[in-house]
């Protein structure tokens, strides 16, 4: 499947699942909780590559790589966004994209506006 919004694909896998969640009978708000725990169990299986990346278990040694640790990172990411997705189908993308903004803004200067954003010019081709 390529696409290139990602958007577009997490509201097709969040479509899937509640479809089957909605076949098993689980309530909306039961589907949101399953869904939540879910995204727990991507981020301990983070965890987890990180500790086989540090071979913390003396049991296992080193039994993960770097590149291992960041496909888990990105496992728990699409499952917080098909979670967001399935919670808040018709906006789940404005919605991220607000509290993304809002929670940046705590971090990051405010973007200087381009030199060029208020002529007439530039901005009509």
């Amino acid at each position: 499947m390529r696409d290139n919004d990602p958007w577009d694909t997490i509201r097709s896998l969040a479509a899937l699942f509640t479809g089957y969640d909605s076949e098993r009978g689980f309530t909306a708000e039961e589907q949101w909780t399953l869904q939540v725990l879910k995204l727990t169990e991507e981020v301990g299986e983070a965890a987890q590559a990180v500790i086989g990346v540090r071979a913390v278990n003396p049991r296992k040694g080193r039994s993960h790589d770097w590149e291992q640790v960041q496909e888990e990172v990105v496992d728990a990411v699409i499952t917080g966004m098909v979670s967001l997705a399935r919670m808040r189908p018709d906006d789940a993308p404005e919605f991220f994209a607000s509290v993304l903004a809002r929670k940046a803004a705590a971090f990051l200067p405010p973007a200087e506006p381009h030199p060029h954003d208020d002529d007439p010019a530039v901005t009509s081709r």
